[in-house]
């Protein structure tokens, strides 16, 4: 066995140390099977499951009309104004406004993106408090946001951003930009396109010559932090080639060890097998067995729709405190903005990315790097509501689930949020608590360090019996620190073992 020296005489042990670790490293480095049981014991990344709050970005020639029946995806514009009919809202308004004649693929040249500034856009994602970006490098229509050769072989004409449209690598600017901010860059992939050719002529054809190469592309061009795959239920995991392309990404590209992944690999997939679990316009999941990830839009589409209101979106209060429900049970949550077809986030998606930052920017570490607690949340007395679990568009109404008293028909609600990080425990209020936050079934020493982030100084605390009494700051209306949702921080706090009749 050759003896395996390393440069530098700084601490010969040190040195040396240092350099064993490495090499063990680089041993212990596990390779992975093309079989989702080896693939499944791969760990999510540590950095995804401390970013917590990440943007989605839906974008592309969808943008240009940027229409949709309101509770429906304006990115399905094609999909949906394709079936064309007398009874069919989504064609009936192309027709009107576009004509008869006006194929979808003429909107290419009008995807001019001429208002795209990138870092702009980086630096609203940064003030909001983000950690990790994800843009559409190509939606179900297969129109690429980078120079991908094989979208315009495969459909036969041009078919990404820089052979037509804004002539401009979309996704490379973005990706320079947010990492310049030191933001995490991913992006999200359809493994399926609606109308191209070959998908619909010779699905393994498809996956062979189109799909696996142009993924690798994208991964050797911009190295992502993360891949959201979607558009799997067409296939089996199987007949898309995902366990291999997994084994790949993991063993053998430049970001095996850095990049995060999502459970959307096959019609088989969902919550079984893959990286991090995902929902989407749902309630997460119950607890932290499984990474796992809420993502859904500011209003209901996630492409920009010209036909939403200000009423259609959540409000900046309903946001920040999803995000802590969302935290409170071990999971993360991408928030989607619809950039406009010129290039331009819609002021409304930048308000509320400004009114989320400020929130975090005083509670941010009660959310950062936090763990499941060992419970999610404080119920007031009353009635529980029963809340279902599942991967998409299930009815969660967080705003008849919170607040400081159960509500006038008996129902209980979340009174605070928990979190932790290492022996600190976060506690966080949905709602001013009054004088005296009193906190059941929590234990904390005589001497604990309590305060309130955002305000300076210690808070008086005391144990009666199970529960810990906290007094609060006494602050006037412009001597909050934030609004909408406040943490408190108990140093060597814990959450005890609820009794068997207590919420």
């Amino acid at each position: 066995m050759k003896r395996m020296l390393c440069p530098g005489r700084i601490g010969h042990g040190f040195v040396w140390a240092v350099c064993m670790g490495l090499v063990a490293g680089a041993v212990a480095q596990p390779r992975y099977e093309p079989r989702w049981e080896s693939l499944d014991r791969r760990p999510t990344p540590e950095w995804f499951r401390d970013a917590k709050f990440g943007i989605f970005i839906h974008w592309g020639l969808y943008s240009v009309p940027g229409w949709g029946v309101k509770g429906q995806y304006a990115e399905w514009y094609w999909h949906r104004m394709a079936k064309k009919g007398d009874n069919n809202p989504w064609w009936e308004y192309h027709k009107r406004v576009w004509g008869e004649d006006f194929d979808y693929a003429q909107f290419a040249p009008l995807f001019r993106c001429e208002h795209f500034d990138p870092d702009e856009w980086a630096s609203f994602f940064e003030r909001s408090g983000a950690r990790y970006v994800v843009p559409t490098s190509k939606h179900h229509d297969g129109f690429c946001l980078w120079p991908s050769a094989e979208a315009s072989r495969t459909w036969g004409r041009p078919w990404n951003a820089v052979d037509t449209g804004p002539r401009r690598d979309l996704l490379g600017a973005l990706a320079d930009a947010v990492r310049k901010r030191g933001l995490k860059f991913g992006f999200y992939y359809s493994l399926y396109e609606w109308f191209n050719p070959l998908w619909r002529s010779d699905r393994a054809r498809y996956v062979n010559e189109h799909m696996l190469p142009q993924l690798k592309d994208a991964v050797l061009r911009y190295r992502p932090s993360l891949i959201f795959s979607d558009g799997e239920w067409e296939m089996t995991s199987g007949e898309w080639r995902s366990e291999e392309f997994l084994a790949w990404l993991f063993n053998d590209s430049p970001v095996g060890g850095e990049v995060a992944v999502n459970d959307r690999w096959g019609k088989e997939t969902r919550h079984k097998h893959g990286g991090y679990y995902t929902t989407e316009y749902a309630a997460g999941l119950p607890g932290a067995d499984h990474p796992w990830e809420e993502n859904r839009g500011m209003a209901y589409s996630y492409g920009w729709n010209r036909m939403e209101t200000a009423d259609d979106y959540r409000s900046a209060r309903e946001l920040i405190l999803l995000l802590c429900d969302t935290v409170s049970r071990g999971g993360n949550l991408l928030l989607n903005v619809g950039p406009t077809g010129d290039g331009r986030i819609p002021v409304i998606m930048q308000q509320r990315l400004l009114e989320l930052g400020e929130w975090l920017r005083v509670n941010g570490e009660a959310i950062y790097g936090t763990r499941f607690a060992g419970r999610a949340a404080q119920w007031t007395e009353g009635r529980i509501p029963e809340q279902k679990y599942g991967d998409y568009n299930l009815e969660y109404k967080l705003l008849e689930q919170v607040g400081q008293q159960p509500r006038p028909d008996g129902q209980a609600v979340k009174q605070v949020f928990f979190t932790r990080k290492g022996d600190t425990l976060y506690a966080i209020t949905a709602g001013w608590p009054g004088r005296r936050l009193v906190l059941r079934d929590v234990e904390a020493p005589s001497d604990a360090e309590v305060t309130m982030l955002g305000v300076p100084g210690r808070l008086k605390a005391n144990r009666e019996g199970r529960n810990l009494v906290i007094e609060t700051p006494q602050l006037g209306p412009e001597e909050a620190p934030c609004r909408y949702a406040y943490a408190f921080k108990i140093r060597g706090g814990r959450l005890l073992p609820a009794p068997a009749a207590a919420r």
